[in-house]
C-alpha cells in the first residue's frame, strides 16, 4: 500500500512539473515590426535596480526587459548609467505607451525621474537613438518571442 501510494504520489509530482514546465515561456527577445532586440530581462526587485547601470556599453540588437506583474506607473532614473538609452513603456499588451529618447548618464546624487504618464507592465532599455532608428512610435506593438 505504502509503494502504491509513493508511485501515485511521484506520477503527480511528474503531471504536475510538466504542466507548469509547459505554462512558463522563455522570454529571450522584443520585437517591433522587423526589428528584434535580444533580451536581458529584469524580473526581480534586485535585477531592477541593478538595471544596465554602470555598463560601459550596450551591445548592438540587445536591451533589457524590466517586467512587472501588473500594471502601473513606472518612474525611472539614469543614475549610475555610463550610456545614453532609450526607455519604452509598454502595457499589458506590449503597445507602447511612452517613450523617452536620449537619456543621458546621471553621476550625480540626484538625479531627475522619467516619469511615464502612462501605466505599464513592461518597460525596454535599448541604445539611445534606436527608437528613432527604427521608427518606433506610441501605439506600436511589442512581440515577445
Amino acid at each position: 500500500m505504502k509503494t502504491g501510494c509513493f508511485v501515485i504520489g511521484l506520477l503527480l509530482l511528474l503531471f504536475l512539473a510538466g504542466c507548469i514546465e509547459q505554462g512558463e515561456r522563455k522570454i529571450e527577445k522584443a520585437c517591433f515590426k522587423d526589428t528584434c532586440y535580444a533580451l536581458e530581462l529584469a524580473e526581480t526587485q534586485a535585477q531592477r535596480e541593478k538595471g544596465l547601470s554602470k555598463r560601459n556599453s550596450l551591445e548592438e540588437g540587445r536591451g533589457m526587459l524590466f517586467i512587472y506583474s501588473d500594471e502601473g506607473i513606472r518612474p525611472f532614473w539614469m543614475k549610475e548609467m555610463l550610456i545614453p538609452l532609450d526607455i519604452v513603456w509598454m502595457d499589458g499588451n506590449g503597445t507602447v505607451v511612452f517613450i523617452s529618447k536620449n537619456n543621458e548618464p546621471c553621476g550625480q546624487e540626484y538625479c531627475p525621474l522619467i516619469y511615464p504618464n502612462k501605466k505599464a507592465r513592461y518597460v525596454l532599455e535599448i541604445n539611445g537613438g534606436e527608437a528613432d532608428r527604427i521608427g518606433l512610435s506610441l501605439g506600436n506593438k511589442m512581440i515577445l518571442a
